[in-house]
């Protein structure tokens, strides 16, 4: 039987009661399953990090699009599934910063005794180190409503860091209010020509990439997310 793995949950309920627990990951071994889950992902990333640095030294190659993804626990599924890593570092030299109940400008929810940093003050705390694109998957923890003007002031401090484009990821829209959030993405899309939307929503529907809640990704999941937001990389650093 070929199964897979959920990612990480995403904390308390947001503003439409969705709650995820990673049902992969219940019973008394779950610590010993995810500590497996963190070296094989650690070990591959090391492996995948000699690859880059011997495929960008060789004579004429060029050099990888720095960018940096901040997301919330559903993008944090690509941190379980070494091929996503993979595939997402394919010409991309990519900083993860993926975080359960992670909220877009307002405080984050907490989750296991402490609440993440917000999208902005995780690109803020970046600097110019930020890289050429800001990846940002973020939404679900929170309601629709304002989220234009978080879009607009994340974008504004991403360019004056020195990015050059931004990916943002639409949310699979299993509410009214995660639909309300992907056409603020969309109308931000018009205000900003160097915003590139990567359209998870339509991506992904009708596709067996998710868990019980339907938002928190298997492995397969992982890695489509991953084929997705490189692709979009590349545009958006073009």
């Amino acid at each position: 039987m070929d199964t897979e793995r959920e990612g990480p949950g995403p904390g308390p309920a947001g503003p439409d009661g969705n709650r995820g627990s990673p049902a992969a990951l219940r019973g008394g071994n779950a610590a010993a399953i995810i500590d497996a889950m963190r070296g094989l992902a650690l070990l591959f990333a090391v492996v995948v990090c000699f690859a880059v640095v011997a495929a960008t030294s060789a004579p004429g190659a060029r050099p990888p699009v720095k960018a940096t993804f901040v997301g919330d626990s559903v993008a944090a599924s690509i941190t379980y599934a070494p091929l996503a890593q993979a595939e997402l570092r394919r010409g991309v030299a990519v900083r993860l910063d993926l975080q359960v109940c992670r909220r877009l400008v307002t405080p984050s929810c907490v989750f296991q005794g402490s609440a993440p940093s917000s999208a902005l003050q995780a690109v803020r705390s970046r600097g110019r180190s930020l890289g050429d694109v800001l990846v940002v998957n973020v939404g679900y923890n929170e309601a629709g409503e304002g989220y234009g003007q978080g879009i607009d002031r994340v974008v504004r401090t991403a360019f004056a860091q020195g990015a050059k484009g931004v990916v943002w990821v639409t949310l699979r829209e299993t509410s009214s209010n995660y639909r309300r959030t992907n056409v603020a993405i969309k109308a931000a899309a018009r205000r900003w020509p160097q915003l590139v939307v990567a359209d998870w929503n339509g991506y992904s529907r009708g596709k067996p990439w998710f868990g019980h809640d339907g938002l928190h990704l298997t492995v397969r999941g992982a890695e489509a997310l991953a084929r997705l937001v490189r692709t979009d990389i590349l545009e958006a650093a073009a």
